[in-house]
């Protein structure tokens, strides 16, 4: 697996980068306790840690409603994956659990407030990148089968001209969605903090080895050092 940041985004975020925990011979059917118990202390944490306040005006999200203005894409509207998943817990909802690997990248994402996708690798083959959108490329909304087509010019996740998440880290789709079937897993970490992103890598790569006795391999990516493979 090859992943690929075009140097247009960097124009735009120069200080943006990305951390990557790929692992494969993962068995995600079976229910996973330390997964489940992991992702109630989190979200526990999270309650306290918004007591009060509003998701939006935490200090960790205010670098991605920035960078979302950058790119021309309204915050208010589209918010970054976690800050959506904080408002969630905001305004009192629950977070279910889903499967244990996206449990887990939604526990971790807790911790460091930080936007993590989790993409099946099997399930969607090839380079993955991080490029703005060319006219024609598709996406597929969970739970849905008729594409979108996008115009030129949004920054998405893609492999080949199937869209994996829209808007940078809005809205994953369900090409590429992890389920009990999932084998080999991608989890992308964005971000603007080197040492916060390793420290949500570290986290994560050891849960992986911990919980499903998998060995993780690990990449970073930056305007320095555009693409991993792994």
């Amino acid at each position: 697996m090859r992943f690929v940041v075009e140097d247009a985004l960097f124009h735009r975020l120069p200080l943006v980068c990305f951390g990557v925990v790929v692992a494969r011979g993962v068995d995600n059917a079976l229910p996973r306790e330390d997964t489940t118990a992991l992702l109630a202390e989190e979200l526990r944490r999270a309650r306290e840690r918004l007591a009060g306040r509003r998701a939006r005006e935490l200090p960790e999200i205010s670098p991605y409603r920035e960078a979302f203005t950058a790119l021309g894409i309204n915050p208010n509207k589209f918010p970054c994956s976690i800050e959506a998943l904080l408002t969630r817990i905001e305004k009192g909802k629950d977070l279910p659990s889903i499967n244990p690997l996206v449990d887990l990248g939604n526990a971790i994402s807790l911790r460091y407030a930080l936007p993590i996708g989790a993409h099946d690798l099997g399930a969607a083959p090839g380079d993955v990148q991080v490029r703005f959108s060319r006219a024609g490329d598709r996406f597929v909304p969970f739970g849905e089968s008729v594409p979108e087509f996008l115009d030129a010019g949004e920054p998405i996740y893609a492999v080949g001209d199937a869209v994996k998440t829209r808007r940078w880290i809005w809205r994953q789709s369900e090409q590429g969605k992890v389920t009990e079937h999932t084998r080999e897993v991608f989890f992308p970490i964005d971000g603007f903090s080197e040492g916060l992103l390793k420290s949500a890598q570290k986290d994560l790569a050891e849960a992986l080895s911990r919980i499903f006795g998998v060995s993780a391999v690990t990449g970073f990516v930056d305007a320095a050092s555009r693409s991993f493979e792994g």
